[in-house]
């Protein structure tokens, strides 16, 4: 029997081949039942330009839902990507279901101008 991780790995295998044989910077999403991560990984695969996630105390100060949180996650990395110099990513969501945290944090991401 499959578990749901790999079912989940094997999803996002196809979507980070493409996105490497595009060789864009992706913005990478993953999630546990308590915290959401997000990273800008540079086109090469090696360099992490920038991340946020849910344990950072910025984030955490007052927020009280999961949706609520990734949203602050999804606004706080496209800010650190602009700082860094980064404009445009691919969006990777590591297999998830594109609704809840994983939309709540890619819709934050768009409105502070991080174009995918």
């Amino acid at each position: 029997m499959i578990s749901k991780k790999t079912s989940r790995l094997r999803r996002a295998k196809k979507t980070r081949a493409k996105i490497a044989e595009l060789g864009v910077y992706r913005l990478s999403v993953n999630k546990s039942s308590q915290h959401t991560y997000a990273q800008i990984i540079s086109p090469c695969g090696g360099k992490i330009i920038a991340s946020a996630s849910t344990v950072d105390k910025d984030v955490r100060s007052g927020v009280t839902s999961n949706i609520a949180a990734a949203t602050k996650v999804g606004a706080l990395i496209a800010e650190r990507a602009k700082a860094a110099g980064v404009e445009s990513v691919a969006f990777d969501r590591s297999g998830f279901k594109f609704h809840g945290r994983v939309k709540a944090l890619a819709e934050a991401a768009r409105e502070a101008g991080l174009k995918f």
